[in-house]
């Protein structure tokens, strides 16, 4: 009787000890634990960072994401790097899937380089299957070699969200327009129900990376009724930061995005378009959600790493602007939130962190060997511990005439426009809106210069040939889109450049 007493007790004590191992394994150990994950991104187009509820916008409906908020880690300061022209979204994109520096994309317009790895090659190569829908803005090449399956996809940049040319998927990876279709549906509709249909049918034993790239809440700004039935502009606060105009040329102000509203900025005119703007988000969150529910109901939450982010933020009225072709949090920041087994559930973290550091940190997730050709880091460290940071600043850089570095407090912005340079600091801490430009005040004259060295230095190691001590930047001048289209013979309200 003692004899089994003892091995009951041994039994015990083996069993507390071992859970509370589990309780201590990092995330990668837990999600290794339940054997590799599936990954499921979730990606909106144009999503600024503040326009989530949980996060503190209280005018805007987003349950679906408040959920994601809830159940795993945010980041709240996560970056894009910038743009070679106004289609930002096509190299935020690429540095999404290939972890490279805006920089060591290729120099179309930041398409995904054939030479480089992407995140669903590499998986696929780890026994993955990886499916898309939606927008896919880099190449069919890259697809190509990307994917083993796929539905309702977007081979394209912007279109009408209830006219989206979409495609079945194609084993060759030639996607010609002959075999181009269309839905009765608005995209957010369409996409969703790809991604719900793969979930649902998917019983195979090898887990799967499924790439779910939604078109809103691009413009045009055309949410159904029902949605934009929830905003009026009565209800919607002015931002802090609205001006009536940009206070200087920043070699953008008249590109297609700045366009969609006449000059000067009404007050009235940017709460009816930030209203616009919200109930295109409340609208993919709601489908957003029937993608979760799904995910529980099948069975797959316990075994599925969900990311969600967005391809680059948008001014929306916020210094007289309203397109994402500037250096401004507003346009720069994205939302970043990361759930599944082994997250910690409602934390957030300020660590600043890019869209790149995504590759590896799944890499790491599931413990796969990442490319040589990553430029990012992985934010393992900070799954682990929320307090934790892999970088003390992030880069900027829009065409060759705006750059930007931020700290944690500080953050400066350079330009040159037809020889004109306009340097900006701003102390984040206590202007987190980017309104008192400190640059011209001698007192910061040191920070001016120490800022400027950093920026620099990020340039320097990310291949960025800009040379700020030199005149002219020592670069090419890029023309303005302005000009570009003059030249060619082209209308200045194309829909062309996204």
């Amino acid at each position: 009787m003692k004899k089994n007493l003892k091995i009951l007790f041994i039994l015990i004590l083996s069993f507390f000890v071992f859970s509370c191992s589990l309780e201590n394994r990092s995330a990668i150990d837990a999600s290794n634990y339940v054997s590799k994950p599936n990954i499921l991104i979730l990606l909106t187009d144009d999503q600024s960072y503040n326009t989530i509820n949980a996060l503190g916008n209280k005018e805007v409906s987003t349950p679906n994401i408040d959920k994601l908020v809830s159940n795993g880690l945010t980041f709240t300061h996560a970056h894009i790097m910038g743009s070679f022209s106004g289609a930002v979204c096509m190299p935020s994109r690429a540095m999404l899937m290939t972890g490279r520096y805006v920089q060591n994309l290729s120099k179309v317009s930041g398409a995904i380089d054939i030479k480089d790895k992407t995140m669903p090659e590499v998986l696929k190569s780890a026994g993955y299957t990886t499916f898309e829908t939606g927008k896919w803005h880099n190449g069919r090449q890259a697809f190509a070699k990307s994917f083993t399956n796929g539905a309702n996809i977007f081979m394209g940049g912007m279109s009408n969200h209830l006219k989206v040319p979409l495609h079945d998927f194609d084993e060759t990876g030639e996607y010609p327009k002959s075999k181009t279709k269309y839905e009765d549906k608005f995209s957010s509709v369409i996409f969703k129900e790809a991604a719900v249909d793969f979930l649902e049918n998917y019983k195979q034993e090898k887990p799967f990376f499924a790439y779910v790239s939604f078109t809103s809440p691009h413009d045009p700004r055309m949410a159904p009724d029902d949605y934009q039935k929830k905003y009026n502009t009565s209800n919607i606060s002015l931002p802090k930061n609205f001006f009536p105009k940009h206070p200087f040329d920043n070699g953008e102000l008249i590109i297609r995005d700045e366009n969609l509203l006449p000059f000067p900025r009404t007050e009235e005119a940017v709460k009816e378009e930030i209203a616009a703007y919200y109930a295109m988000i409340s609208e993919v969150d709601d489908n957003i959600g029937k993608i979760l529910n799904v995910i529980e109901e099948t069975g797959h939450a316990d075994n599925t790493i969900i990311i969600f982010t967005s391809d680059n933020g948008l001014a929306v009225g916020q210094h007289g602007l309203l397109g994402k072709q500037n250096l401004y949090d507003h346009s720069v920041r994205v939302p970043l939130i990361i759930s599944g087994p082994g997250i910690k559930n409602g934390e957030r973290t300020e660590s600043l962190v890019y869209l790149n550091d995504v590759f590896p940190t799944v890499a790491d997730i599931v413990g796969i060997e990442k490319p040589e050709t990553i430029d990012g880091l992985s934010l393992l460290p900070i799954l682990k511990d929320s307090k934790a940071t892999v970088r003390e600043s992030v880069y900027f850089s829009y065409k060759n005439f705006q750059r930007g570095v931020r700290t944690k407090n500080w953050k400066l912005i350079k330009y040159l426009v037809e020889g004109k340079k306009t340097t900006q600091l701003f102390e984040i801490k206590k202007d987190p809106l980017e309104m008192n430009n400190l640059a011209n005040d001698p007192k910061y004259k040191k920070k001016v210069e120490e800022m400027t060295v950093l920026l620099q230095e990020w340039m320097n190691k990310s291949g960025d040939k800009v040379q700020l001590g030199k005149p002219d930047w020592d670069v090419k001048v890029i023309k303005s889109w302005v000009t570009e289209r003059k030249e060619k013979g082209l209308s200045l309200d194309s829909k062309g450049v996204h």
